[in-house]
């Protein structure tokens, strides 16, 4: 078992430390936010009275922080009490420009790096059946491979350094698009006087058939877990979905693409965030789209 420093305490940081716990790895945990410190405790893991105090003598160091500019500031700050034997992680999502300065951080300290973004949500994390999307080098991901497995249950090196993030952008891209498409297709069958759950058995078993539908469906009925069960409580929010739709912006127009879907699906989600839903789960947009209808 590892000895583990993590570092971001969150709805995803949280649960992620405590199943490392669970594992039976000795973690050491740190966060600003002193409730999410006293939660880890209960978890199992030690408390440090500072990031850098976290990391000393850990052999993994695990980041998950809302944003490139934390992620940049937290690394500048313990990648000097990081021994160069040891191997840091960063699981949060953030723009693939500040992934890539964070690897060369960690390169100068003479450090394995790995980006590591999730996908899965806080039910996944809780469960420990997150996907890992990895970008660094081999021997990287060679060693952080058994530590993930302990948080999730696919693990998949997608390339080099910012690999991982560009992975997770363009996934949640396809994401953002395509639940907005399935929200459509509802409202359109609710107008049409078409049930939901008429809907859902025939675009589940055809060519309509995406996760959006069959697993994270946007209306109660057909598929008992999902949110739209639970009043569109998240999950994965929607102000997270404004955030990575923002981040796959700015990497396609720093890459000179051109996403048009992926544009207006940000500006859906803008707006649905602005009307004062950033806190609803993403799938909850058939709310937005309902308005529009005049519904």
């Amino acid at each position: 078992m590892a000895t583990i420093a993590f570092i971001g305490l969150g709805n995803m940081g949280g649960p992620m430390a405590a199943n490392l716990v669970k594992a039976g790895h000795k973690v050491t945990a740190f966060d600003l936010v002193a409730a999410l410190r006293n939660q880890a405790q209960s978890d199992g893991a030690a408390i440090a009275e500072s990031s850098v105090a976290a990391v000393k003598g850990a052999e993994i160091v695990i980041t998950m922080l809302p944003a490139g500019k934390h992620v940049l500031s937290v690394w500048n700050e313990v990648l000097p009490a990081v021994a160069e034997d040891a191997l840091i992680i960063d699981s949060s999502t953030i723009d693939v420009e500040s992934a890539r300065e964070a690897h060369a951080l960690a390169a100068k300290h003479g450090v394995l790096s790995v980006d590591a973004p999730v996908s899965g949500g806080t039910g996944g994390a809780k469960a420990a059946t997150l996907t890992f999307m990895c970008g660094g080098e081999e021997a990287a991901f060679a060693a952080a491979k058994p530590v993930l497995e302990n948080m999730g249950k696919k693990i998949v090196h997608c390339g080099v350094g910012g690999a991982g993030q560009a992975a997770k952008i363009c996934n949640n891209m396809i994401l953002g698009i395509s639940m907005i498409g399935v929200g459509e297709a509802f409202v359109l069958a609710e107008k049409l006087g078409l049930s939901h759950q008429a809907l859902f058995d025939v675009a589940s078993t055809s060519s309509g058939q995406c996760w959006s539908l069959t697993t994270y469906c946007p209306v109660p009925g057909p598929v008992p877990t999902s949110p739209a069960n639970n009043g569109y409580k998240p999950g994965f929010a929607a102000n997270l979905m404004v955030k990575d739709l923002t981040l796959a912006q700015d990497a396609a127009n720093t890459a000179g693409a051109v996403t048009p879907l992926g544009k207006h699906a940000q500006e859906i989600y803008q707006a649905f965030d602005a009307a004062g839903h950033g806190g609803v789960d993403f799938s909850g947009i058939i709310q937005h789209v309902r308005a529009l209808a005049g519904k």
